[in-house]
C-alpha cells in the first residue's frame, strides 16, 4: 500500500464549483442577457408582455442574491472564489439596472454617480484594510441599501411595464421614493465604512 503523503500533500483541492458558486456564475452571465432583453423592451406604459418579462427577470436576479448565500452557508461550502465573485455579481445587477433606468429617464445621473462612487471608495478601503490583515464585516446599512435599491428598481420596472394609469403611477411614485431612500443609505453606509476604516487610511494601525 502506498503511504499517505505527509502534511496532506497529494490531497485533491476542494472544487470551486459548488452549487452556490454555480448560481453566482449564472447570475453573472444573466446580467448582460437581462440588459439585452431590457433594451429591446417598448416604451413605458405599453403594458406589453415583453416589459413584464423584463420586470420578472430582474426580480429573479435579485432573489438569487439570497439563494447563493443560503446554499453556501447551509452546505458549509463558503469559498474564497464565492466571496470574491458574489459582491461583484450584486454590483453588476444594481449598476446595469440603474444604467437602463437612466437611459429611459427614470432616474437621475446623480443616483448612478452616488452608487458607483460609493462602490469604488469602499472597494479601495477594503483593499487598504485587508493589507493590514483585518476584515471589516459588512454592516446592516450596506445590506439594507442593496435590498432597498433592488426593490426600488423592481417598482420602477413594474411601473414601466404596466399600462399608463393609476396603478402604474402608484408604483412609479413608490419607486422614486425608494430610490431617494436607497441613495441616502448608499451614502450613509459608505461614510460608515470610511469612519470604521479611517485609522487604517491614516496609518494609525
Amino acid at each position: 500500500m502506498r503511504p499517505a503523503a505527509p502534511n496532506g500533500e497529494g490531497r485533491q483541492a476542494p472544487s470551486i464549483w459548488t452549487p452556490a458558486n454555480v448560481v453566482t456564475c449564472i447570475r453573472m452571465v444573466a446580467v448582460p442577457l437581462w440588459l439585452l432583453i431590457a433594451e429591446m423592451s417598448p416604451a413605458s406604459g405599453s403594458g406589453s408582455v415583453w416589459s413584464i418579462c423584463v420586470f420578472l427577470f430582474f426580480v429573479a436576479l435579485s432573489l438569487t442574491d439570497k439563494l447563493d448565500g443560503y446554499l453556501a452557508r447551509s452546505r458549509n461550502e463558503v469559498t474564497t472564489f464565492g466571496k470574491f465573485l458574489d459582491p461583484i455579481a450584486d454590483k453588476l445587477v444594481v449598476v446595469m439596472a440603474l444604467c437602463f433606468l437612466l437611459e429611459r429617464g427614470e432616474v437621475s445621473s446623480w443616483v448612478l454617480l452616488v452608487v458607483v462612487a460609493r462602490e469604488f471608495l469602499v472597494s479601495g478601503l477594503r483593499m487598504v484594510v485587508a493589507s493590514a490583515g483585518t476584515v471589516i464585516a459588512a454592516s446592516p446599512l450596506g445590506k439594507g441599501k442593496t435590498a432597498v435599491t433592488m426593490v426600488a428598481v423592481s417598482a420602477l420596472l413594474l411601473a414601466m411595464a404596466l399600462p399608463a394609469g393609476g396603478v402604474a403611477g402608484t408604483f412609479e411614485l413608490l419607486g422614486q421614493v425608494l430610490v431617494v431612500v436607497a441613495v441616502v443609505l448608499t451614502a450613509w453606509s459608505g461614510i460608515d465604512y470610511f469612519v470604521k476604516a479611517w485609522s487604517y487610511v491614516v496609518g494609525e494601525k
